[in-house]
């Protein structure tokens, strides 16, 4: 056909997501990406970007609707940026999460007849999350609405809230998530009020003016334990000190109140000083028989009880003996460190951010474990240097972020050699690149287990064990 013209209106059946989770449909060959449309949907979709070889469009008409369509219980569904598949019945959102793997492991890794077990669910598909971070913004026009939200002809007031489906100048103000407990949920609106109260001003970029910019949540699933940071863009204590005794008015279990400063213009919440406001600096959570000291800006994953699940996996599958010397790369606050040394002569533990270092290293010594080293560093030059002062190991996990290995880590551990590697990934199309490299570099593909951390978005999580082929 014709290439199609902006604007115009077709009838497309949908026949399958892509990542991300947007729906795929084809007229006459012609591809068109939708937002919000499922395998099986018959729709009228206006085009809103034509492009060569495809374009994208938005939802006109429902004609059809999918079997695996369900109504979104998320009244900010379809405009907040998400839970992208809560229309999508779970069972189908675990069948579309396989799909990807496995389509990423052919098409990117060019790895064919892979052992791919099957996915492992969420027992819980809501309230899940032990860490939320809301943008705190002003309301002006579109930013705001929802349930409760502030009205458009009040555009001084402030949000706290999450960003709209691809825009980052618009924030919608969040009453209620529904991926966060009630308890954290009750923090939130606690928080917001403090702000309004107090009459904090909005930190805005373009002129950078303003003070509060960020509130992140965290829970201790298993504790009970609950931390609120405040990340602002300049130290604010007297301002916010009286937040303390709101908070812990609102839920005794309020354990830590941090502020986070970051002065500079990157959006990101992540302080260059923080500034303990009340309780400890850390909240503790439980997974495993062991504990764990979670800090502000520590990473910790971000579904306890998934975790356990993933943790339990990995262990299995190092397939220790207690003789092993272990490289754990990308280690955290060092959970599977931790967890492999129960099982290991020695455990290396190489992260990049110094407070889950120092997180990792507390961990170990309040859980009586002496045979981990943990190291502050960059993959990419931590493992060399290991390697030439003769660090040996028989297994590898590496846990790396989305973005997967940089190719000078991935070059030392091919290296390296070690005997068994065991890969946790958050992005199947980094992790099929990655796993090509590591085949091409003499390691056999055992197989990939696809895990559900994040019920109601696209992300996947996965995990793979490899052996060194002999020589």
């Amino acid at each position: 056909m014709a290439r199609p013209k902006r604007g115009e209106i077709l009838s497309l059946t949908i026949d399958d997501l892509a990542f991300g989770g947007e729906g795929v449909g084809r007229a006459e060959g012609y591809v068109v990406f939708v937002p919000g449309a499922l395998p099986g949907d018959r729709l009228r979709v206006r085009l809103v970007q034509v492009r060569s070889r495809f374009g994208r469009g938005v939802i006109d008409e429902v004609l059809e609707p999918s079997p695996q369509r369900v109504e979104a219980p998320c009244p900010y569904f379809g405009r907040c940026g998400g839970c992208r598949l809560q229309h999508v019945a779970y069972p189908a959102q675990l069948a579309f999460k396989a799909k990807q793997v496995a389509d990423a492991l052919e098409r990117l890794g060019g790895l064919r007849d892979v052992a791919l077990r099957p996915i492992i669910g969420a027992d819980e598909t809501f309230g899940y999350r032990n860490k939320m971070e809301f943008t705190v913004a002003r309301a002006r026009g579109a930013a705001t609405g929802g349930p409760g939200g502030i009205p458009n002809n009040l555009p001084n007031k402030l949000v706290v809230g999450l960003h709209e489906t691809e825009r980052y100048d618009s924030v919608l103000d969040i009453e209620r998530c529904l991926l966060q407990s009630d308890r954290m949920n009750g923090l939130l609106a606690e928080a917001r009020a403090f702000f309004a109260d107090r009459g904090l001003t909005v930190y805005e970029q373009d002129p950078g003016e303003g003070l509060l910019r960020f509130l992140m949540l965290r829970e201790g699933k298993h504790t009970g334990e609950l931390m609120t940071n405040v990340v602002t863009s300049a130290p604010a204590v007297s301002e916010l000190a009286p937040l303390v005794e709101r908070l812990q008015a609102r839920d005794a279990g309020t354990t830590s109140v941090v502020m986070n400063v970051n002065p500079k213009k990157a959006s990101v919440a992540v302080g260059v000083e923080e500034h303990l406001l009340g309780g400890r600096d850390h909240i503790r959570e439980r997974v495993g028989g062991l504990t764990f000291r979670v800090s502000a800006n520590s990473f910790f994953q971000t579904n306890t009880r998934q975790a356990e699940r993933l943790f339990e996996l990995v262990v299995d599958s190092a397939g220790l003996t207690g003789t092993e010397t272990v490289l754990d790369l990308y280690s955290g606050t060092g959970a599977i460190s931790l967890l492999l040394a129960r099982r290991a002569r020695w455990v290396y533990g190489v992260e990049l951010a110094q407070a889950a270092v120092d997180d990792a290293g507390a961990n170990a010594a309040a859980n009586g474990i002496t045979n981990c080293t943990f190291l502050s560093g960059e993959v990419r030059f931590v493992l060399p240097s290991l390697i030439a002062k003769g660090v040996t190991a028989e297994v590898v996990v590496a846990d790396p972020p989305r973005a997967g290995f940089h190719p000078k880590a991935l070059h030392a551990l091919i290296t390296l050699g070690a005997r068994r590697v065991v890969y946790v990934s958050c992005n199947p199309t980094t992790l099929a690149r990655d796993l090509g490299e590591l085949v091409r570099g003499g390691y056999r593909l055992e197989w990939v287990q696809p895990v559900d951390m994040f019920p109601h978005t696209p992300h996947i999580e996965a995990v793979a064990r490899l052996e060194r082929v002999a020589s």
